[in-house]
């Protein structure tokens, strides 16, 4: 009977370590399934989400350890027709299946807003100016390169305004008077963008950035990130905005200081023109072959005029 016990506890022992460490795996092969880190409050949400995988992967695969064991070590005979044991129920067992989950839960939302908080993102009844998350990580961090890190992002900051509207992004760089569709920074420099509707909710939304900003009406609202990774990314309305809103797209481009300073220069030499509009092009379009979508439709506003279209 004792060498029975040693057996099953040996048996439940390993398959704990097991389902721990394969949790352990799944979660940080989550990083992968992500866009790159393309700014310095990246990592808080991808080690977020990274947490919630291994926790969701360790429920997952300890149930079904569970279940596995149960049918290999305690299924009845196959001659065995009779009833099993009468169990009125077990207070010790209900008081342990309700408190792991309520503790899982807590500890997942205090998580979740310690990030919130550290991103700084704003809701609609918090219109605030925004702390600098990167200095309250980096102030308990031990990692070699923080005074590197923490240097880059205490540079004078680059502020844009954001004007959203039915159904465009416009990009005004106050210091060069310069006007585009297309959203230039300097990587490694802290970033503040002065966020303003023009007429109905928006979401300020870079994936590769894990920045995501409402944008209410009749309130400017600063948002601040640091870019830290030269590339091409994608800005999105993240919030519905009526008939056009999926073409409400523009490009984000990141580049080192030089190239963006003569990317500046450039542009400002250029006239201000109006600029490309889908949302413009295909409601013309509509309206030139009479096409009837059975729903009310907003006209969208006038293109933009810009030093640069993008």
């Amino acid at each position: 009977m004792n060498i029975r016990l040693i057996l099953n506890f040996l048996t439940l022992a390993t398959g704990a370590i097991a389902v721990t460490f394969t949790s352990i795996w799944i979660g940080k092969q989550s990083y992968s399934w992500l866009p790159p880190q393309a700014a310095a409050e990246s990592h808080l949400v991808d080690d977020l989400i990274s947490f919630l995988v291994t926790m969701g992967a360790f429920i997952f695969l300890g149930v079904t350890a569970v279940l596995l064991y149960s049918i290999l070590f305690h299924r009845a005979r196959d001659t065995d027709f009779s009833d099993g044991p009468h169990i009125e129920g077990n207070i010790t067992l209900e008081v342990v299946w309700t408190a792991i989950p309520i503790m899982l839960v807590l500890w997942i939302a205090t998580y979740s807003y310690q990030v919130y908080e550290e991103m700084g993102i704003q809701g609609p009844n918090h219109l605030l100016h925004l702390h600098n998350p990167i200095k309250m990580v980096m102030a308990n961090s031990d990692n070699s390169e923080t005074p590197e890190i923490t240097s880059k992002t205490t540079k004078p900051m680059e502020e844009i305004d954001v004007l959203a509207k039915q159904w465009a992004w416009v990009f005004h760089y106050p210091e060069n008077n310069v006007t585009s569709t297309e959203l230039h920074l300097p990587s490694d420099r802290r970033i503040r963008l002065k966020l303003h509707s023009e007429d109905v909710l928006h979401g300020f939304y870079i994936p590769a950035f894990r920045v995501k900003q409402d944008i209410i009406p009749g309130h400017n609202i600063d948002f601040e990130f640091t870019p830290i990774r030269p590339g091409e990314y994608r800005l999105i309305d993240s919030q519905y905005s009526g008939t056009y809103f999926a073409t409400m797209t523009a490009n984000v481009v990141v580049e080192n200081s030089e190239t963006y300073h003569q990317w500046l220069a450039s542009a400002a030499k250029n006239t201000p023109s109006p600029a490309p509009n889908q949302a413009v092009a295909e409601y013309n379009l509509k309206l030139k072959n009479g096409i009837d979508s059975g729903w009310e439709s907003i006209q969208p506003a006038a293109p933009p005029l810009v030093n640069f279209p993008g």
